[in-house]
């Protein structure tokens, strides 16, 4: 029976991708997609995800809406890229998408998700914590419904990300963005997977694979996901923020858990500057689950796989 999974994405490439990748697993269910206005404008990011489900035939997929605005924004360079996107020849002269303010609100599509489902089910979350922190302070009881939540968050024993002001570049930015409601998820102790930095910075984007997927063009997923991709070599704000698989690793995870080393540890969140968002090792925090290794090349093999389609 596929897994029932819901996805929380915040509209960048990589969460694009992400989902993409998702509607590839013939063993994974997609019951909802709720996207955070956080690495992403929400109106063109809600038309991308929309457009992406078109693509894949699977446009009856609810999505919804998220209406809160974390503590520190991302930089609004890369915000604009799903107006990009949605440029592209292959998605821009798709049917039109719905008014993005029909949707319901991200944590009450969560609710609806997880009230409705038979079973238990996996929360993939790439971009910040925030829809499903809310939808649980709003229904508690529905955390029992989590079989696991894979957070694309966090780093703990590598550096961090963030390059601002008044930041001493410690944390991760999904967890920046809104490091309040990381501590709230902490302090609910789910069954939390992190795929943090300590294990994406294995995998960047590189021009070798980039090259590799460009000789299956004649398979759509591989041109479109190439396209997606090659808008990420001059990442903003500067050419050397090197861009990584982040989002995609952790959606990997689904598919391939055992390619993934993982432990134990107990973990806690800072929420004030200069270090806020930090995730750090602690004997007094929460129990959560890290990814501190991958099989890179079987990794790599998977994607090219996925979009031979």
């Amino acid at each position: 029976m596929p897994k029932a999974v819901l996805m929380d994405h915040d509209g960048a490439i990589d969460d694009l991708l992400s989902q993409l990748l998702v509607l590839t697993m013939p063993d994974v269910d997609l019951i909802g997609v709720t996207v955070t206005p956080a690495d992403c404008y929400i109106e063109p990011a809600l038309e991308s995800t929309y457009k992406l489900l078109q693509l894949m035939g699977k446009e009856q997929i609810p999505l919804g809406r998220g209406d809160y605005y974390g503590i520190n924004a991302f930089p609004s360079e890369w915000r604009a890229r799903p107006e990009i996107i949605n440029a592209l020849p292959m998605l821009i002269n798709l049917p039109k998408a719905p008014d993005p303010y029909t949707y319901l609100s991200a944590p009450d599509l969560i609710i609806d998700r997880l009230t409705n489902a038979p079973g238990n089910v996996t929360m993939l979350m790439t971009g910040p914590c925030s829809n499903l922190v809310l939808a649980l302070e709003k229904a508690p009881e529905l955390a029992a419904k989590l079989e696991e939540v894979v957070w694309m968050a966090g780093a703990f024993n590598v550096s961090g990300n963030v390059q601002t002001f008044q930041h001493d570049g410690s944390a991760e930015w999904n967890v920046l963005w809104d490091p309040i409601s990381t501590k709230k998820l902490l302090e609910l102790e789910l069954p939390l997977t992190f795929i943090p930095l300590d294990v994406t910075n294995h995998v960047p984007v590189t021009k070798a694979f980039l090259s590799t997927l460009a000789t299956q063009i004649d398979y759509n997923l591989s041109n479109l996901t190439g396209q997606f991709w090659a808008l990420t070599i001059d990442t903003i704000p500067g050419y050397y923020y090197t861009y990584f698989m982040w989002d995609i690793l952790a959606t990997s995870y689904l598919a391939m858990p055992e390619q993934f080393k993982t432990e134990v540890v107990k973990a806690k969140v800072s929420t004030r500057p200069p270090n806020a968002g930090q995730t750090y090792l602690d004997d007094a925090g929460y129990s959560v689950k890290i990814a501190t290794d991958v099989n890179v090349e079987y990794f790599y093999e998977y994607l090219l796989t996925q979009f031979k389609r």
